[in-house]
Order: C-alpha cells, then sequence, then structure tokens
C-alpha cells in the first residue's frame, strides 16, 4: 500500500512537470491582444457587420474574394472542416472577408459562401473601409489591372484569430511548399487555436 502511494504522488509529480504544448511556427500569438479599431462592413445578407459581431465568440477571419482559383475555395474548405471539427471544443465564427468589392456583391457572396457553410459571415465593403479593417487584423490586400476584365486579388493567406473582446490574438500562417497553393494545414491550426484557446471558455 506504501509503494502504491509513492507511486501515485510519483507519477503525480511528473505529470505535473509536463512542459506546457507549444506553438508551431505557424502560429503568432499576440500575449496582449489588440483592440480592433471600430468597423462597418456588410454580410452577405446586406446587413451591417461591426465588432459587435465579433464580441462574445472566438472568430477566424480569412481574406478572398469570388473568383479566386485555387487559394480561397481550398481555404474556406478547410476553415469549414476547422469550425466542425472544434465545436466540441470551441464554437467558432468564420468570417469570408471579401476584398474585390468591385465584383464580390452581395448576392455573389451569398451563393458563394452558401456553398461552403451558410453560417459563416461573407462581409464587404468599399476599399476606402475594407483595407483598414484588413490592415486592423495583421493582414493585406491589393488589386492590379482591376480595368480588366478577368484581374486577380493578391491577398493574405493566413488567418486572424479574434477573441470574444474583439482583438486580435493571433495570426495563423499558410504552408508554403514547392509547387503547391500556400493554405493552412487545418489540423495544425486545430492544434494551435487549443494551445491558444481555453476549452469553452
Amino acid at each position: 500500500m506504501k509503494n502504491f502511494f509513492v507511486l501515485l504522488c510519483t507519477t503525480a509529480l511528473l505529470l505535473g512537470c509536463q512542459p506546457a504544448p507549444k506553438l508551431s511556427e505557424f502560429a503568432v500569438h499576440y500575449e496582449q491582444p489588440r483592440t480592433l479599431k471600430p468597423f462597418k462592413l456588410e454580410d452577405q445578407h446586406g446587413r451591417p457587420v461591426t465588432t459587435e459581431q465579433l464580441k462574445g465568440q472566438w472568430s477566424l477571419l480569412f481574406l478572398g474574394y469570388t473568383h479566386c482559383p485555387d487559394i480561397c475555395p481550398m481555404t474556406l474548405a478547410k476553415l469549414t472542416n476547422v469550425a466542425e471539427q472544434l465545436k466540441p471544443y470551441q464554437n467558432v465564427n468564420v468570417w469570408f472577408v471579401a476584398v474585390d468589392p468591385q465584383r464580390d456583391t452581395q448576392d455573389k457572396r451569398k451563393q458563394y459562401i452558401d456553398y461552403f457553410n451558410p453560417d459563416f459571415v461573407a462581409a464587404s465593403a468599399p476599399h476606402n473601409i475594407l483595407f483598414p479593417f484588413v490592415r486592423d487584423i495583421g493582414l493585406i490586400y491589393a488589386i492590379n489591372n482591376s480595368d480588366q476584365p478577368e484581374y486577380y486579388v493578391d491577398h493574405s493567406a493566413s488567418i486572424a484569430l479574434v477573441n470574444p473582446q474583439a482583438q486580435l490574438a493571433a495570426i495563423f500562417k499558410p504552408e508554403f511548399k514547392a509547387g503547391e497553393v500556400p493554405v493552412i494545414n487545418e489540423n495544425q491550426l486545430i492544434a494551435d487555436f487549443k494551445v491558444i484557446v481555453p476549452e469553452n471558455g
């Protein structure tokens, strides 16, 4: 009995001394989250979305545009899986921030996001509102040759994590592999998310 008690105490001690889980190289965690500046975008239903819609829940924000040939659909498919897998741990809000307002009309955003998950937010705004907001969440985009019928939009493939106080808490970066489209690793994002975010907290 004495030996069993010693073994139990030793096991508890060892478990207590386990190193804390570490973030991967694909996550940048802000120890002091940055409060987002006030903003007003429009969702896929024509309703205004502001900082109030980010409060009370953890949110993942991703930039894209509906004419995007690869990064956007691949990332949204991954985020659909991420949100589903995180449900037992933490219910997350996902925003697709459309950075091509010239072509990404309300109807087009709705049709696009409904294909992935109609519960996601597909928000946009004119560039004078959109660009400061995007910069505030630590991401960036640029449009070249928009006077042409078909044009590409350069944008971050990273994902911003916003906490329930509407503060930027982290950035999840994509994997860059030779000859492949830079997209997030969904399993790694989930693992890093769980290091940063307390369960149901």
